[in-house]
């Protein structure tokens, strides 16, 4: 993280550049709350998706926000800024970020896990996405291992989805499917998340390459997006565009294009990797559920492998074949996805634990078992 400093006459260095003391605070402030309105309103709606759920994915998301950044500050204070012992917003920043891995995770077991069941999961996610950030900026000397956050926080819940896995019956599956009121809040979840992706991709970078990743983020989301509304029409017999595909793979340009955002010259290139990036969350989203449920045993509740899995993996490629590290930019990858599979599993073990309460299967999808609720006014 690169970090503000002021000079005695009240001006902000920030990459080189002096700015008024007026503009540093909105520089820093700004920011934040784009990244706040993206952990807070963009998943919060994203995962209220569900006909029968759409009351714990929003407020299960705001209570996880707020216990993942206080718990956050604190690992990062101690692994990163234990001399220094001062905090600034720029803190609060980098905490709301490393939480993003978090949410993604809770994505993929929506649903099938109880309040405490995911405040757990939050505490040790947090935990290891931290220290997985420490050794990859003390070992590898990688500065830009934020921009894995996706691929992290998509396995990490995946692997924790599989030790939660339960068939579901007949009665109970169409608990687990979203409806139109419903599928409307994802959309606008996907909206928020869309229009603040740029901030994300640049806002741990200095002014030049900031305004390069904001420029690249904004071609390859805006190609993402068309090509989720053209392949989805492709891929139905009658043309008709399928609602879970758009909000998913309109967004994967963002997270394909992140590692990268600094470092590509040319508008075309960051369309072609929005391109592919959407290409991936499409088939990934209409091929993968079933092989993932029947398979191997994954119920994953809102698509985060094909929306920020696969997307992940694509940028983490690109970033290796265009970064002048190969080697260290390769270990840096393979160091999320290593402890990211790693720690899920131990997470999913800790949590099948019978102290926990697992919601019967039942129950599962359903905020009546949360909620005083009822579905019939």
């Amino acid at each position: 993280l690169r970090t503000w400093t002021f000079t005695p006459d009240r001006k902000c260095l920030v990459g080189g550049e002096r700015l008024p003391f007026r503009y540093s605070v909105l520089h820093r402030r700004l920011p934040f709350q784009d990244v706040n309105v993206m952990a807070v309103l963009g998943f919060g709606f994203l995962t209220a998706s569900l006909c029968r759920f759409s009351w714990s994915g929003l407020a299960f998301n705001l209570f996880l926000v707020a216990v993942g950044v206080q718990w956050t500050v604190l690992l990062d204070g101690f692994l990163f800024r234990f001399s220094a012992g001062k905090l600034d917003i720029s803190l609060l920043l980098v905490a709301t970020m490393s939480v993003v891995s978090m949410l993604i995770s809770a994505g993929a077991i929506l649903g099938q896990a109880n309040l405490v069941q995911l405040l757990v999961m939050t505490l040790v996610e947090v935990t290891a996405f931290s220290a997985t950030r420490w050794l990859s900026l003390e070992i590898l000397q990688t500065h830009e291992f934020m921009m894995h956050v996706h691929i992290f926080g998509a396995y990490f819940g995946l692997t924790v989805a599989w030790f939660l896995w339960k068939p579901l019956p007949k009665e109970a599956s169409g608990k687990a499917k979203a409806a139109n009121t419903t599928g409307l809040f994802s959309m606008l979840g996907a909206l928020f998340l869309w229009m603040f992706w740029p901030t994300f991709n640049s806002v741990l970078l200095d002014v030049r390459e900031a305004k390069k990743a904001v420029f690249n983020t904004y071609y390859a989301i805006a190609a993402s997006a068309v090509t989720a509304v053209a392949l989805s029409a492709a891929a139905h017999s009658r043309g008709k565009i399928n609602m879970f595909h758009v909000h998913n793979a309109t967004l994967a340009g963002g997270v394909a294009v992140g590692p990268t955002a600094h470092l590509i010259e040319s508008p075309a290139l960051a369309m072609v990797l929005g391109l592919l990036a959407g290409s991936i969350s499409i088939l990934g989203a209409g091929c993968l559920p079933a092989c993932f449920n029947r398979v191997l045993k994954i119920h994953d509740t809102c698509g985060v492998h094909s929306t920020f899995g696969l997307p992940g993996l694509l940028g983490g490629v690109a970033y290796i074949g265009m970064g002048y590290r190969a080697l260290l930019d390769a270990g840096s990858l393979s160091l999320a996805v290593a402890m990211s599979l790693a720690t899920g599993v131990l997470t999913g073990l800790l949590l099948m634990l019978k102290i926990w309460k697992t919601p019967h299967v039942v129950k599962q999808f359903d905020d009546q078992a949360f909620w005083e609720v009822s579905f019939s006014s």
